[in-house]
């Protein structure tokens, strides 16, 4: 049931209307003018407006102007005579959800408010997914209080109001995606497009197509005409994470949207413009990349225009009690148990763990650890295999390994050569069977390919 307000200055009119909304099963509040309508509103916040077009005093377009100013939310629907359709059709264009013309049918009027209170809840609908979107993506609710972390977000609050390319670097699972969403949500692009894509999860042959669309015909298997990403996030900001999946190709491409602000679909020749904020993410090496040959250099340095390195969660071990206990409270909420901490001796653990897969590792291994909990708090044997011991851990077995480099070659060198043993280690132990080694370490098995082609880890796997 719905709050209906009708405005007519003939009485008889508008107690027809009355009786037939009523019948409806909705409720009804009846004004003789504008101005006695535009009290009503104030005080009594109706659902839909039906409101006559033209009345001595102020008309219909009139009092449609005030709602749109005061109350946009509201629908409008202006009731008119034949002779005056053609400014109907202009409050239309004014903002009214929909017209009905005098004589009137009940079923007319029937549809028109359904449809207005549709209309009204989907409105309604977006503004709190926009609302809780904007709270998720809030500086708050991201885990961390490291000095690492708070460099962060000192950058995101400088540049969330500017359009300038943004490069985010770091290793899976830290947290790129994350960052992207709060520059754009908590900016002044907030209400425009945000898009994100998965270049490493898009085949090679597909990319083009999906990245700048497509025309009938021009390939086995287009059918349609296609809106690529960039088209789609116009006016906001486009996410491209794994950017150096680009093939010189696509990179070409690319560099001319940057530089032009233009782009063409696949098989066609004609010129298309777009204004979309480009934020891009790699978990690669691209200087690397472009000495190499396999990124273009002036691509990387427009790029680059911000550059922000995620750290791994070996680098704010400090963060990991607030975000194991932060996930803690996520999962058991989702799953409905009553978990209210974590032990000591599993904060130790996880703080001597070397976490190669990151923020997400440690995430799926907290939600897996609440699944098989059968107290209140989270207890060392809740964690999977492979969670070691400090003494266990070959991070610090091999450490004198490293004592004649300079303390930042060290502590790279350490990291690497535990990423390398952990992995090799987890896999056999597996029996070779990347699912599994997935589900154990709560790395994903994408995430894991990456880690044995990034450490060359192919002979090891197979001696």
């Amino acid at each position: 049931m719905a709050k209906v307000l009708i405005v007519d200055d003939e009485e008889r009119m508008l107690g027809s209307f009355e009786r037939a909304v009523v019948g409806m099963g909705h409720a009804v509040i009846t004004a003789i003018s504008a101005e006695r309508a535009i009290e009503l509103i104030d005080s009594s916040l109706p659902d839909v407006i039906i409101s006559d077009l033209v009345m001595p005093g102020m008309g219909g377009l009139e009092l449609l102007s005030h709602v749109k100013a005061t109350h946009p939310s509201i629908p409008v629907i202006i009731l008119t005579g034949q002779g005056t359709v053609k400014t109907a059709v202009q409050s239309i264009k004014n903002g009214a959800f929909d017209y009905i013309t005098k004589p009137f049918d009940i079923d007319e009027i029937e549809l028109a408010i359904n449809r207005a209170i549709e209309h009204r809840d989907l409105i309604s609908e977006n503004i709190a997914l926009k609302n809780q979107i904007e709270r998720k993506y809030s500086f708050s609710n991201i885990i961390g209080e490291s000095k690492p972390m708070i460099d962060i977000y000192r950058v995101i609050e400088r540049i969330k109001d500017t359009k300038s390319n943004v490069l985010i670097t770091g290793e899976s699972g830290t947290g790129k995606e994350l960052i992207a969403k709060a520059i754009h949500f908590n900016g002044f692009l907030k209400d425009s497009p945000f898009v994100t894509v998965d270049c490493a999860s898009i085949a090679e042959n597909l990319l083009e197509s999906e990245m700048f669309g497509h025309v009938k015909g021009s390939f086995t298997g287009a059918h349609r005409d296609r809106t690529g990403y960039f088209e789609e996030a116009d006016g906001g900001t486009i996410f491209l994470d794994e950017i150096a999946e680009f093939s010189i190709h696509l990179q070409t491409k690319l560099l001319r949207v940057i530089q032009e602000g233009e782009f063409s679909r696949v098989g066609e020749s004609k010129v298309r413009k777009v204004n979309v904020r480009i934020i891009a993410a790699t978990n690669r090496d691209l200087e690397a990349a472009v000495k190499s040959g396999s990124f273009r250099e002036d691509l990387y340095y427009r790029l680059n225009v911000i550059r922000i390195k995620m750290p791994s969660l070996r680098e704010r071990i400090e963060d990991i009690p607030q975000l194991a206990r932060h996930f803690t409270l996520k999962y058991s909420e989702k799953i409905d148990k009553n978990i209210t901490g974590i032990s000591d001796e599993v904060i130790t653990i996880f703080s001597r763990h070397a976490w190669p897969g990151n923020v997400r590792e440690l995430e799926n291994i907290v939600e897996r650890a609440v699944i098989f909990c059968d107290s209140s708090s989270i207890l060392p044997h809740h964690l999977p295999d492979g969670m070691t011991s400090d003494s266990q851990n070959p991070c610090f077995a091999t450490e004198h390994s490293f004592k004649n480099m300079s303390y930042k070659d060290a502590k790279n060198a350490i990291v690497k050569n535990f990423n390398r043993e952990y992995i090799v280690n987890l896999i056999k132990n597996c029996g070779g069977n990347i699912s599994e080694a997935s589900r154990k370490s709560g790395i994903d098995r994408g995430g894991l390919y990456r880690l044995i082609r990034k450490y060359e880890l192919d002979d090891d796997l197979r001696n």
